[in-house]
Formats: C-alpha cells, sequence, structure tokens
C-alpha cells in the first residue's frame, strides 16, 4: 500500500489543465498542494502566474528562475554532442523537463512533501520523462498523473470543471493547437497539426519570420567557442542564456529553424511536430564547424556514430542515467580543443559557415594545398592504396 499523500508538488504553468489539476488534486487528497513553475524562457506566459495559482487554491507558490542553469546545464551539454532527434528535432522540450523534474523533486524535499505530480497526458512522452527523472532522483516520492486516472475524457469536460469551481478560463478563441515555448524553442502539435498534409499557418509561427518575408541582405555572424561551448557573438562575451537569447533574436529574424516533421513518440505513435529553434540551429550549425577543424578523424566518426543514440536517451527521459552519463563524458572528451571562431553568413532562412579558425587547429596549409609542398610525398600514396585494397584483389581473384 502506498503512503498516505500528506503534500503534493505540481509542476505547474498556469494553463487550463494544470489549473483544473491543482483544484482536483486538493479536491481528491484533501492535503496542501505546492504550486511549482520554472521560468525557463517562456516570456510572457510566466505573467500572474503566483496570483493565479494561489487564486486556484494553491498553498504555496515557488516560482524559478532557471534560464542559465537551463542553457549551460543542459542545452549546452547536448550542443556538445551536436545532438538531434531524427535528423530534425533539437530537443527543445526533452532537455526541459529533466531540469523541471529536478527542482521539482528538490522542492517536494524542502517543502515536506511526499508526492510530486505532473500535467502530462497518457499518450505523450511527457510523462515518461518526468517520471523516469523522478524515479531516479528519489524513488520514494509518489507520482500523481492525473491524466491517467481521472474521469476527465477532454478539453471540454476540463472546460466545464474549472467553469463549476470558478477556475478562470479562456475568453478568446482557443488556439487550434497546443504549445511549448523555452529558451531553445517552441514547438506545436495537435489540433489542425494533426493533418499531416496541411501547411502549418503562417500567423501560428512566433519566434521567427517566414523566409520570404527575410531581409533581403545577409546577415554575418561570428560565434567564438571554448571548449565546445559558445562563449561570445561579434567579439562579446555573454552568458549562456543571454547568447541563446540573441542568436534565437537573429535566426529568427533571418527566418532560420523551422522544422516541420512527423517524428516516433517513445510511446509507440508517430505524432507530427512543428518547431523554431533559430539560436539552437545557428549554434549546432557553427559547433559542427568547429569540430571540423579541431577533433581528430576517428574520435570524431566515434562520437558521431553515437548522436543518434545520445538523442534517444534524451527524447526517451533517460538524462538521468547512467548510459548518458557516460556517453556525455565521451562527447565532453572530445571537446576539449574545440575552441576559436566560426563566421557564418545567414539568409532566408539559411545558415551557412564561411570561415573558421583556431589556434589549435588540425588543418595546415601545407599539407592540404593542391600546390607543391615539402611535406607530403604523393608516392607514399601508392603503398597506402595497394594495402587497403590488398582484400578487395584476394576477393576478386577468388571469382575469377
Amino acid at each position: 500500500m502506498a503512503d498516505k499523500i500528506e503534500k503534493i508538488v505540481l509542476a505547474y504553468s498556469g494553463g487550463l489543465d494544470t489549473s483544473v489539476i491543482l483544484k482536483w488534486l486538493k479536491e481528491t487528497y484533501q492535503c496542501p498542494v505546492v504550486a511549482y513553475a520554472a521560468d525557463l524562457g517562456q516570456g510572457e506566459e510566466l505573467e500572474g502566474i503566483k496570483e493565479k495559482a494561489f487564486a486556484t487554491g494553491a498553498d504555496d507558490v515557488v516560482v524559478d528562475d532557471l534560464k542559465e542553469v537551463f542553457v549551460k546545464d543542459f542545452v549546452w551539454p547536448a550542443l556538445r554532442a551536436n545532438a538531434i532527434y531524427e535528423s530534425s528535432y533539437l530537443l527543445g522540450t526533452s532537455l526541459a523537463r529533466p531540469l523541471i523534474s529536478k527542482r521539482q523533486v528538490e522542492v517536494a524535499h524542502e517543502m515536506g512533501a511526499n508526492a510530486v505530480s505532473h500535467g502530462a497526458t497518457g499518450k505523450g512522452n511527457d510523462q515518461v520523462r518526468f517520471e523516469l527523472a523522478y524515479m531516479a532522483l528519489d524513488p520514494a516520492l509518489q507520482v500523481i498523473a492525473p491524466w491517467r486516472t481521472w474521469e476527465f475524457g477532454g478539453r471540454e469536460d476540463l472546460m466545464e470543471y474549472a467553469r463549476s469551481r470558478g477556475i478562470p478560463v479562456p475568453v478568446t478563441k482557443a488556439k487550434p493547437y497546443s504549445s511549448d515555448r523555452n529558451l531553445l524553442h517552441i514547438s506545436f502539435e495537435g489540433g489542425i497539426l494533426e493533418d499531416t498534409w496541411a501547411e502549418a499557418p503562417e500567423d501560428m509561427f512566433v519566434l521567427s519570420v517566414s523566409p520570404e518575408a527575410a531581409p533581403d541582405e545577409p546577415t554575418y555572424v561570428e560565434i567564438a567557442f571554448d571548449k565546445g561551448n559558445p562563449v561570445a557573438v561579434d567579439g562579446k562575451e555573454m552568458s549562456p542564456a543571454t547568447l541563446l537569447a540573441h542568436m534565437n533574436e537573429l535566426g529568427g529574424r533571418n527566418g532560420i529553424g523551422r522544422v516541420d516533421m512527423v517524428e516516433n513518440r517513445f510511446v509507440g505513435m508517430k505524432s507530427r511536430g512543428v518547431y523554431e529553434t533559430p539560436g539552437g540551429t545557428i549554434l549546432r550549425a557553427a559547433h559542427i564547424a568547429m569540430e571540423s577543424i579541431t577533433v581528430d578523424r576517428e574520435a570524431m566518426h566515434l562520437r558521431d556514430a553515437l548522436i543518434s543514440r545520445y538523442a534517444e536517451m534524451v527524447y526517451n527521459g533517460y538524462w538521468f542515467s547512467p548510459e548518458r552519463d557516460m556517453l556525455q563524458g565521451l562527447v565532453d572528451a572530445a571537446q576539449k580543443n574545440v575552441s576559436g571562431k566560426v563566421r557564418l553568413k545567414l539568409y532566408k532562412g539559411n545558415c551557412m559557415v564561411v570561415g573558421r579558425r583556431s589556434e589549435l587547429s588540425l588543418y595546415h596549409e601545407d599539407f592540404a594545398t593542391f600546390e607543391g609542398d615539402e611535406v607530403y610525398n604523393q608516392k607514399d600514396a601508392e603503398g597506402f592504396i595497394r594495402l587497403n585494397g590488398l582484400r578487395l584483389k584476394i576477393a576478386s581473384l577468388l571469382k575469377s
């Protein structure tokens, strides 16, 4: 038998779902509920969230500014790995959930709560991400997932419940899709996007203009790296969160970072997602360019072979797993010389690398030049080719 629920910490966003959940938890468990919200760069979405939570029945409210922690300890490690899920998704939501869960567990410890709760549905990935993190950080905490247990079937049921309990509900027409925003990206799914043939409407996008509406002149930007992490833009040093926000503005202005994909959810179904990740798109391209002149060939190829595995771990909710920790160590070991500068050209949705340099560069003109040189004997290639082709020659002889 599970212990009696004494106090609950709810991951609270202030939207309809978590507002209803807050009231439902109070009525169902008859215990104090703490509303926990993490500021990861949602902007105006967090305005008035404390007042709204208290008005909905929260016994306490905690709002943390985690923007710098999010970028430094979650986005940058994934960037160092060049992590991308199914060749398109830069893991914006996937990287946010473990941080929210971590602080939620810490708040539970600080406030003497023995249960945590979230607003993820029983169909999506977020329920897995939240709960795997809870289990990794404190398996003694009880987990309440209302969407898997309550009687409500959908949004209309929630609206009716909210009205019956005096919970403020939106008076404007609801958006025909759901969205999730942080400093790395904004995602859109559901509603009108469930038709995979229908183009996403232009008025849906928040962080970027369309490539057609981007400036007719290109924008050049120079990004400095230190051990795989971006540290400065155009010669100006910036904190992680400030740098990413700045790159979002530059990329969004030039129509960069839009992705429309059908992805494979961990729970087994396919789902269409539309994403805006302007800054992350530019930084990943710049990081790959920086690595191209500073990382040994075999080290790079080994790491590259593990990118999809790393991305799957994060996407599926295994941030706090021994395998992710181990792989992060390998990734970071390859980053010790990834320092220098990359110059990019941003133009109408395109992000083009046009220059890279580093004091630790493994690229040397003396070796690579097509002109005459004194450091490479071209005749040496003959034996190299003969040895590497020996097995092919033997196989051919056996066929004859």
